[in-house]
């Protein structure tokens, strides 16, 4: 199969271009763009002249005609093709120079630059995201400015605030705010990014054409209100990408199985659109040319519902672009519409050239266009054509977008290709059904709920399939990330690619391979496993904050603090077959210790909360409907024979929001576990005050949980005291916070104890021998 690929170099060279200059001054912007006009000029307008031959050719003058005037085309034909790339190139850098131009200067740039503070109005133009980040939820969102003091302006900007009330903002709603303005740090297209104080003001609802947009998705939000929770969180990601209510340690399933792009709004859901358009119209007895005028009016409310995310756009460009050719009567072919999408979204936003949605979008669409034919070709030899198109489809698309997904993760995700395979039977009733259930919801609540019940199947065996795979031992195998990993796992396929045209290479890759195979077999079966039988405590690994279990029987155990992530935690304990958590211990409430809460509870009975008694509100909301209880100094709990011993706090006043962080570290829950042949103080956040209001009354310990990730304030006696002979860090690799301090680190090896880090070992299990304790890290 040939492909048409006149469009692709300028698609290139317009991409390309947006993705350089958007780091540069906007004056080297315009001398970029000024430079590369001026040298395609002459090859848009200049014939190639042609070379004088006083010695007649050997040949017939008719076949001396023939070449030279092809030869000529041909010269011409190449010229105008770079000189057409030039002007592509020339257009891009001049967009990305008027845009530059616009957010570097004026009073936005102005306030960024002396890091004022201001009120300011602005325009949403994005959906709010939030993310656990510095102790507390950060909620992400990308706004217009407006208005600033003394001055009308129009520039974006990106807004980070902390106050849940920013959440419910719909894009195109004003919104008057306070915070400070500084300047963006690498390159982006803003005019200042502001970190913003207190809640929104609202100054007027969303526009008219926004408002229908988030009735008709709260009308489906309220159709799958009824299905199982996971499947009410993925069905509407599947149909407009609202991923609002999917669980965090359900979407990190996807992420390991490869599956994440069924959460993002692409050019499949489109093609369920035109394609059902199309078929009504012609039921309806529409003719060619009358059909598609309805099904671009039909992708562009999609589009407004789904919201105009990177492949949203690309897709849709796409699509427009094929109903063109329907309307035209031209054949369509996929790679010029694809070239196409690109060179016109990126002269339109030159943003989209530095997005990894976009990259990832078209690279997958790329795979699909040019990988999947030829390989579906060959499997259908061996295969039945339904099994080989799935297969080929699957493999090109994981292929295509591998070393993006590596550059970003620095993971190789092993078993995408076949949870793909899986899965894709369900994807289409899913997407379908769940389309004609984003129809019919806003006329008739009713009937949507029954449309998405059958919908509600097809994503339970989606997120069976998720679930499964992610589980999997090797599900994602580590690599290097960066450049460089892309560039190694480039030339790794490169390599397979060579083996696989080679008899013999193919013998020897096999024999090697199969010897690997049988080693890390034998490995496996003879190598203890992890976690360790019989294990007692475990740090889990989950970034920068706390997550610890304590077993108290088979699939039992005591949960201390839950990390930032509910993804993290919900695979640790996973990993550990834990089922059931008797007691949820929060030790205080930051968002690096109870912000995985939910991960938690997913798929586990949790008894009780036991939580400190000086700060109060929040763990009922992150578990409502479990008992809570408030800990003090001097409780005693016995579940099986683990005793709990609470240490601090101690009964006081209760802290207020005003309060800084080191007080509520300070009334941080300090515990001790013990059983025959084990010890373990926790001792949560407290920092140096705290800690030496203890030293007197700590107990010898086997195993110490470093207060405060290890942080500089620490309290030698207090540490001196406990005797521990490990001292686990949970901590997170290249935190900002530079935990542990090599102070903490020199201080505990002067003290004798053995320091065992999660940043750098992974999850950190400790079992009892006869000799007396060990630890197992995972990593």
């Amino acid at each position: 199969m040939t492909h048409d690929l006149r469009l692709v170099l300028p698609a290139l060279a317009t991409w390309l271009t947006a993705a350089t200059t958007i780091a540069l001054p906007p004056l080297a912007v315009h001398a970029v763009a000024a430079v590369t006009l001026l040298t395609a000029l002459p090859l848009l307008t200049r014939a190639p002249a042609t070379p004088h031959n006083p010695t007649p050719p050997p040949l017939s003058a008719g076949a001396v005609g023939a070449g030279v005037a092809g030869g000529r085309r041909g010269a011409v034909g190449r010229r105008r093709l770079v000189g057409v790339v030039l002007v592509c190139a020339a257009a891009s850098a001049a967009g990305v120079g008027l845009r530059a131009t616009a957010v570097s200067t004026g009073p936005v740039r102005d306030l960024a630059r002396n890091g004022g503070f201001a009120t300011a109005e602005a325009v949403v133009t994005g959906d709010p995201r939030a993310k656990p980040g510095g102790g507390r939820q950060v909620i992400i969102l990308r706004a217009r400015a407006e208005a600033v003091p003394g001055a009308e302006v129009r520039v974006p900007v990106l807004l980070i605030a902390s106050d849940p009330g920013w959440l419910r903002l719909v894009p195109s709603q004003r919104v008057r705010l306070h915070g400070r303005f500084v300047t963006p740090e690498g390159a982006d297209l803003l005019a200042a990014v502001v970190i913003v104080r207190g809640p929104p003001a609202v100054l007027g609802p969303p526009s008219r054409t926004q408002r229908a947009a988030e009735h008709v998705r709260a009308r489906l939000r309220a159709a799958v209100a009824r299905l199982p929770p996971d499947q009410r969180g993925v069905l509407p990601g599947m149909v407009v990408g609202d991923t609002s209510g999917l669980d965090p340690g359900l979407a990190e399933d996807f992420r390991a199985a490869g599956l994440t792009h069924l959460m993002v709004v692409s050019g499949a859901n489109l093609a369920i659109v035109i394609g059902a358009v199309l078929g009504l119209c012609r039921l309806l007895g529409l003719g060619r040319r009358r059909a598609p005028p309805v099904a671009v009016l039909a992708v562009l409310a999609f589009v407004v519902v789904a919201r105009p995310e990177p492949s949203v756009l690309r897709a849709t460009v796409m699509g427009l672009i094929g109903l063109l050719a329907l309307v035209t009567g031209r054949q369509r072919q996929g790679v010029p519409a694809l070239a196409a999408a690109v060179l016109i979204l990126v002269l339109i936003d030159p943003a989209l050239a530095r997005s990894y949605a976009f990259v990832l979008s078209v690279l997958a669409t790329a795979g699909l266009l040019v990988l999947a034919p030829p390989w579906r070709e060959r499997l259908a030899r061996r295969l039945p054509g339904p099994l080989a198109d799935a297969l080929a489809v699957a493999a090109a698309a994981q292929v295509a977008v591998s070393p993006v997904l590596v550059m970003l993760s620095g993971e190789i995700g092993v078993v995408a290709v076949f949870a793909n395979l899986l899965a894709a039977p369900a994807v289409a009733p899913a997407t379908l059904l769940g389309a004609l259930a984003t129809a019919v919801a806003p006329f008739s609540l009713p009937l949507a709920q029954a449309i998405v019940w059958p919908a509600g199947l097809a994503v339970g065996w989606i997120i069976r399939v998720a679930r499964t795979a992610a589980a999997l031992p090797y599900a994602t195998i580590p690599w290097r990330g960066g450049g460089l990993g892309a560039t190694t796992l480039l030339l790794a396929a490169v390599a397979a690619l060579l083996i696989l045209r080679s008899r013999r290479l193919r013998v020897l890759a096999a024999a090697a391979m199969t010897g690997i195979l049988a080693a890390v077999v034998i490995m496996r079966a003879t190598a203890p496993g992890w976690p360790p039988p019989g294990w007692q405590l475990v740090a889990c690994d989950v970034g920068q904050g706390d997550a610890l279990a304590l077993s108290t029987a088979p699939g039992q155990a005591v949960v201390v603090d839950t990390g930032p992530d509910p993804a993290l935690v919900d695979r640790c304990l996973r990993r550990l077959d834990v089922e059931q958590v008797p007691l949820l211990i929060l030790t205080h409430p930051h968002a690096d210790h109870v912000g995985g809460t939910s991960g938690v509870r997913n798929g586990r009975a949790v008894q009780e909360i036991l939580t400190t008694s000086r700060t109060s509100g929040r763990e009922a909301r992150l578990a409502p409907g479990i008992p809570i209880r408030h800990a003090n100094a001097g409780q005693q709990w016995r579940i099986g024979d683990l005793t709990l011993s609470v240490l601090s706090p101690h009964p006081g006043p209760a802290l207020s929001p005003g309060d800084d962080g080191a007080a509520i570290n300070n009334a941080s829950v300090v515990v001790v576990a013990r059983r025959p042949g084990f010890s373990a103080m926790l001792a949560g956040d407290i920092e140096e005050e705290a800690q030496r209001a203890l030293a007197t009354t700590v107990p010898h310990v086997h195993v110490l949980k470093v207060p405060h990730h290890g942080a500089r304030s620490q309290d030698r006696a207090f540490l001196a005291a406990a005797r521990a002979s490990v001292s686990l860090i949970s901590v997170g690799e290249d935190n900002d916070y530079g935990h542990p301090s090599p102070a903490t680190l020199k201080l505990l090896q002067d003290l004798g104890t053995r320091v065992h880090r999660t940043d750098r070992e992974g999850d950190i299990a400790i079992t009892r021998t006869r000799t007396g304790i060990a630890v197992v890290p995972r990593g």
